[in-house]
This record gives structure tokens, sequence and C-alpha cells, in this order.
């Protein structure tokens, strides 16, 4: 065996390593918002009219969504759409009552807490040397961003979503910077996690693929 493909097998198990620590994370996440606080929701307000107790419910839905969709996204690269995530809450509840069902305004809001959480893995997997996969992230979360751009204008109720853009933005510009300042530096540049340098701009830069 040459020293590479030893080097190589090494970084290819610490990969799968992360990957495998990831996922875990994500669904003991999940796990943990759906036992404390969505089954108990789901079993109260199910056979209610729900929607008009929203804004008291609605920090708590939002998490859920945000790790739902973390958790869809680690094990599958994709992501978990509104009709899945409904889907999923039928089965809490009384089948002879209304599902409890969340609301556009609230996937999106957590779709919006989703992209905070992925620029975190991103600058963790980059600081691991992993470059491809945060480059699988700052694809992803652009594509969220680049959606939820065209659609938050539109909502009726959207100062909470407004306060979020913002955020959301911030995230993808970190990403970004950093898988670009790896790629123009090498691997002397590792990002650290927390970082607010956010002066590089990307504006006439290419997309990296």
């Amino acid at each position: 065996m040459t020293a590479n493909s030893s080097q190589n097998d090494m970084k290819n198990a610490f990969s799968n390593y992360a990957t495998y620590l990831n996922n875990l994370k994500a669904e003991n996440d999940l796990a943990a918002v759906m036992d404390q606080y969505i089954a108990r929701l789901v079993k109260e307000l199910g056979g209610t009219d729900f929607w008009k107790l929203r804004r008291a419910y609605s920090p708590g839905i939002q998490e859920y969504v945000e790790a739902a969709t973390l958790c869809s996204f680690c094990k599958t690269g994709a992501l978990l759409n509104l009709d899945e995530i409904n889907a999923s809450l039928r089965t809490l509840g009384d089948p002879s009552n209304e599902p409890l069902q969340i609301n556009v305004l609230d996937y999106l809001l957590g779709l919006a807490d989703l992209t905070g959480e992925l620029m975190r893995m991103a600058m963790s997997r980059i600081s691991d040397g992993e470059l491809e996969f945060a480059e699988k992230i700052c694809r992803f979360v652009r594509e969220i961003c680049k959606d939820l751009t065209l659609v938050a204008p539109k909502m009726d109720d959207s100062s909470d979503m407004k306060q979020k853009m913002d955020v959301m933005l911030q995230s993808v510009m970190k990403i970004e910077n950093a898988c670009y300042s790896v790629h123009v530096r090498g691997s002397e540049y590792i990002p650290f996690l927390g970082s607010e340098d956010t002066n590089f701009s990307m504006l006439g830069v290419p997309e990296i693929e």
C-alpha cells in the first residue's frame, strides 16, 4: 500500500465518520423536538381550530421544521417539502380529528433557520478538509435563499421573515467566502466557526461548482 493510498483511506474513513456524526446529531435533535413538543402539541390541538392559536405555537413548529429538514438533508441531500412534513404529523394524533398541519409561513420560517444550521455544518466540514461536502451545502443553501427571496416579499405577515432573511443572507455569504478562500488560498486557510468576517464580496466571482 502506497503512502497516498493510505492517506486517501484515512481521509475517506474520517469523512464517513464525520457524516455519521452529522446524521446522528440531526436524528437526535429531531427526536428531541418531536418527543418534547410536537407529539404533545398534535394531541392537544388536533380537532380544534388550531390555526387561531398559531402565534402561540409557531416558534416550536419552526424549530421542528428546521430539525426535520436538516435530518432529511443529512440523509438524502434533498429538501423535505411541506406536504411530506405534514404527512408525518397525521400519524401522531387521533385519526378521527382534523390533524394539526403546518402552514406555509411557518415552514418557510423554519427553512430560513435551517440555513444557519447548514452554515455551521459547512464551516465544520471545511475545517475538517471536506471542501466538496461544504460546496454541496453551499449550493443547497443558495437554492433555498433564491426561492425565499422570491417568495418573502409576497407574504402578508413578513416581519419575522424579513429579519430571518437578513440572517440567512449572512449565512450564505459566510459559506461562499469560506469555500472561495480555500480555493484561492489553499489548505492554509481554515475558517473558524462563528467568524463574523463578511467583508469579502462574491460579486463578479463565478460560482464554485
